[in-house]
């Protein structure tokens, strides 16, 4: 009565999971790509560098904490603090995980080589 021919002669339906399907999903494919490309993979490539950076300080670097104090590392206690200096003799201690930066490295270890 109010469906005129032209609607009823409608492209036939499509199978469930057939090709519309999968050209609805590719936008969506085609922004997590870009996504992990863009966000993800920089961000973890940051965080592995600053991973090894805390792993590889030792005494007589200089360093800025999380809070934005620079400080002199003056002991390294374990795995997880270490011993800075923030003043003369004036000391405290620090997680590793709360340094941002490695400003100077220290001297390195003196060998009795020639």
């Amino acid at each position: 009565m109010f469906v005129t021919p032209a609607f009823a002669q409608g492209a036939p339906a499509a199978a469930p999971g057939g090709a519309d399907f999968l050209i609805q999903l590719l936008p969506f494919l085609l922004i997590f790509v870009i996504m992990y490309f863009l966000i993800l993979r920089p961000q973890q490539k940051r965080v592995k560098e600053h991973r090894e950076m805390i792993k590889n300080v030792r005494r007589g670097d200089t360093i800025v904490t999380a809070g934005g104090i620079i400080a002199k590392v003056v002991k390294v206690t374990d795995d997880s603090e270490v011993q800075i200096e923030i003043a003369d003799n004036v000391r405290a201690r620090l997680s590793r995980a709360m340094i941002s930066e490695v400003k100077t490295k220290g001297e390195p270890v003196k060998t009795d080589g020639a």
